[in-house]
C-alpha cells in the first residue's frame, strides 16, 4: 500500500528546502505543501512501497498500510532507525505490540572496495567481446 503523512506529526522538515521524504523518495513523489508546510504523497498509485521515505521520516510522520501476510489488517508497522540497527515495531488491532530488530550494515561504511580482486580494466579491449571480470579469453 501507498505511503500517506499522517499531517499532525509532519513539520514539514523544519520549513528547510526540501524535506528529508522529498530527497529520499527515489520516484518523487514526495512534496511539500507550502501553505501548510506539510508533506504529502502526490502520486500514491504510482509508490513502489519502497519504505525509504517511511524510515528516513525524523517525526515518524510517514506510514504505510502493510500486506496481510506482513501485517494484519489495521495494524501499523513502524520504524525506528539507529545508527547501526533498524527496529519494526508493528502494532495490531487489538494493541499488542512486537519489535523486530534488523542490522543496517554488515560492514563499517567506507570499508568495501568493490574492485578488490579484479583486474584493471584494459580500454584497449574495451570494444571487444568478452566481461571485464570474465576469464581470460585466448584468441
Amino acid at each position: 500500500m501507498p505511503s500517506f503523512v499522517i499531517t499532525e506529526k509532519c513539520d514539514g522538515c523544519k520549513a528547510q528546502d526540501k524535506t528529508a521524504c522529498q530527497y529520499i523518495c527515489p520516484h518523487d513523489l514526495m512534496a511539500l505543501d507550502r501553505e501548510k508546510m506539510k508533506a504529502y504523497n502526490q502520486e500514491p498509485e504510482q509508490c513502489w512501497e519502497c519504505f525509504n521515505c517511511v524510515k528516513i521520516c525524523p517525526q515518524q510522520a510517514i506510514e504505510t498500510r502493510g500486506y496481510s501476510d506482513f501485517v494484519p489488517l489495521g495494524s501499523s508497522n513502524i520504524p525506528m532507525r539507529g545508527t547501526d540497527s533498524i527496529m519494526w515495531t508493528i502494532k495490531f488491532r487489538n494493541g499488542i505490540l512486537k519489535r523486530f530488530k534488523f542490522p543496517i550494515r554488515t560492514t563499517a561504511e567506507g570499508s568495501v572496495d568493490p574492485y578488490a580482486g579484479k583486474p584493471t580494466p584494459d580500454f584497449a579491449n574495451l570494444k571487444k567481446p568478452g566481461f571485464f571480470n570474465g576469464p581470460a579469453r585466448t584468441e
